[in-house]
């Protein structure tokens, strides 16, 4: 299925309403659309001693945050890199450009503000957000960025989100779901006792080992962080129903909401 423009999507759902579900059936079923993650920018940027990388480590080990304008850096190093954004001239370094004494050299020799692959104006990306190219191609899914709309206003300035999707299912339901995971700990498997029970009650399939919930699987965890979602996204959208850019999707589970992802994604851009 060819696409007729550029597609740049973001999807936004509280934790354990199937978002990750979603966007590995998005990208299989849209072979043109690519993933973007955040987070695999910044292990990259770690892994291969970037200057950024170096920096990015240091925030990371002493518990810090990574500050907004690295996440931008690394977002907009990506899509240059890919020819996605056309016409900017950007002053950092692609993602594996730097050996690591090369690195370690040009941090201890220059302040932030001048470390290549660091750029702390504010300002960098505003000019290339008019530059975002059209091209069918340069389709993404962006996951991990932005999760609020501070951070939406600032993405803004790079490249235009052009559909966010809110996910939506009732609380009640994604609390069942999640207070009905176990996990086998040492392989990572998961088991839902509502529609992927074990064969075995609390044993592993394959080693006949116990299962086990999460801490963080709990109703009283799961209603905190559910609650945080609720005031950091709820801005976060009303930012691009502003934008004429938001579509939310209701279900009871993901295999009723993946029709209907589909289905406006092809209305949309094929």
């Amino acid at each position: 299925m060819r696409l007729r423009r550029a597609a740049r999507v973001i999807l936004v759902g509280a934790p354990g309403v199937g978002k990750g579900t979603q966007s590995e059936r998005l990208l299989s079923r849209f072979p043109q659309l690519s993933a973007i993650s955040s987070g695999d920018l910044l292990r990259h940027n770690v892994k291969n001693r970037t200057p950024l990388g170096i920096k990015v480590e240091k925030t990371m080990k002493t518990g810090g945050l990574v500050p907004d304008d690295m996440i931008l850096r690394l977002i907009t190093n990506e899509l240059s890199q890919r020819g996605w954004l056309s016409g900017g001239r950007p002053s950092f370094m692609t993602l594996a450009s730097a050996t690591s004494s090369d690195a370690t050299s040009a941090m201890d020799a220059a302040p932030d503000s001048s470390i290549p692959g660091i750029d702390t104006n504010p300002n960098a990306g505003a000019s290339l957000s008019n530059q975002a190219s059209e091209d069918p191609s340069a389709s993404f899914l962006l996951d991990g960025f932005p999760r609020t709309a501070v951070q939406a206003e600032r993405l803004d300035d790079i490249v235009p989100i052009n559909w966010v999707v809110s996910l939506q299912t009732p609380f009640e339901v994604v609390m069942e779901r999640i207070s009905s995971r176990w996990v086998h700990e040492p392989s990572g498997r998961v088991y839902n006792t509502t529609f992927n029970a074990p064969k075995v009650p609390r044993r592993d399939d394959i080693t006949g080992e116990p299962l086990v919930q999460r801490a963080d699987d709990s109703e009283e965890v799961y209603k905190a962080r559910f609650q945080k979602f609720r005031e950091t996204s709820e801005p976060l959208l009303e930012h691009y129903a502003k934008k004429g850019v938001l579509w939310e999707v209701h279900g009871l589970s993901s295999d009723e909401i993946s029709p209907q992802l589909f289905q406006e994604f092809e209305r949309r851009f094929l």
